[in-house]
């Protein structure tokens, strides 16, 4: 099936999006992704630090967010972890100029500074994201990270960079970054690298799924955020409960590559 209308009967939806993940599921999605940038390494420490960093910009144009994730992965010298785990205070300050939008050069040193002292307390991102909440998924623990993301001195504007579910946010940036780490490797994209089950993710939820979803009737709310969110997942876990996320190559596809 190549298409999919409004004119099909419902069942039959499942079958068109599980065909278009495994389309655009494949290693040629990187060229025009952000994901690339985590790609360029191989130790999970380093994936996982600059696949966080690349997530928090990753708003805009993507050829945009591309060159400044690589900008940024050249100021920590290609070797993020290293970097992050190693950088004096110094270090971190010489770090710049550096500007994604309204991510500015003070946030980015915050997060840089913030993130050495989790990992140096012993808290890696993964710790945060342990087990599925309560309901199955995984909002719950974004608001309680970011809530101990800024539990020390920061710039109030900071907070934007770091959605709270608990507030009406999509997080979809962070459900991104999650997406990355928790689905399998076999296909070439994701990374795989933490044991989170995948039944706990979400489909991140962007301008181009969430019109695509509409479309296809798995949201009805005008808005994009947390209760919309709660509805795509309930829909998408209707069609597959184990790996619900996978939909967004599917959604994200259908709405950038074929205009849906």
């Amino acid at each position: 099936m190549e298409k999919w209308s409004s004119e099909l009967p419902w069942e039959s939806l499942q079958s068109f999006l599980d065909e278009k993940a495994a389309q655009y599921e494949k290693i040629n999605f990187l060229e025009e992704d952000p994901i690339q940038i985590p790609h360029q390494f191989t130790q999970p420490l380093d994936i996982e630090i600059s696949g966080f960093l690349t997530s928090i910009i990753a708003w805009g144009q993507r050829k945009t967010i591309i060159a400044n994730a690589q900008k940024l992965m050249d100021y920590l010298d290609q070797a993020p972890g290293a970097f992050v785990l190693g950088a004096t205070e110094s270090d971190i300050k010489k770090i710049g100029p550096f500007v994604h939008r309204t991510f500015q050069h003070d946030d980015l040193l915050f997060f840089l500074t913030r993130l050495q002292q989790l990992y140096l307390e012993g808290h890696g991102l993964s710790s945060f994201f342990a087990r599925p909440d309560a309901d199955g998924r995984i909002q719950e623990s974004i608001s309680a990270f970011k809530h101990h993301f800024f539990s020390v001195q920061h710039l109030a504007r900071s907070q934007k960079h770091l959605p709270d579910p608990a507030k009406g946010a999509a997080a979809k940036r962070v459900n991104m970054f999650l997406r990355w780490m928790v689905r399998s490797p076999k296909k070439g994209v994701d990374f795989g690298i933490w044991s989170l089950p995948t039944s706990a993710l979400s489909c991140p939820l962007d301008v181009h799924t969430a019109r695509v979803a509409r479309k296809l009737g798995l949201i009805t709310r005008k808005q994009d955020d947390a209760k919309t969110l709660v509805e795509l997942d309930k829909n998408l876990r209707n069609l597959d409960p184990d790996d619900p996320a996978k939909y967004d190559f599917a959604l994200f596809g259908l709405g950038v590559f074929e205009k849906f």
